[in-house]
């Protein structure tokens, strides 16, 4: 099995990217996924150029293999039927 890159784009201080990165380890727990299954990684807009340009105002942002999943609020179904 490849590894599955969950790619979070946020900002410090940010409640919706706080509350995002909790479903997402909720998802992954309940998954009981392997480490090695998945990859976690955030990307902070405000330190990242092109990230700011094309997420800045949709944030908290969740790609999927590099794909858009989510943005704004992250649904934990939707999130766990997409990993299943």
């Amino acid at each position: 099995m490849s590894v599955r890159t969950l790619t979070l784009v946020g900002r410090q201080g940010c409640h919706l990217c706080d509350d995002a990165r909790d479903v997402i380890t909720s998802v992954l727990t309940q998954l009981d996924a392997n480490p090695s299954d998945f990859a976690l990684v955030e990307v902070d807009v405000d330190s990242d150029e092109d990230a700011l340009r094309t997420y800045s105002e949709q944030i908290p942002v969740l790609l999927i293999d590099g794909k858009v999943h989510n943005f704004w609020r992250i649904d934990r179904d939707r999130l766990l039927a997409a990993l299943s």
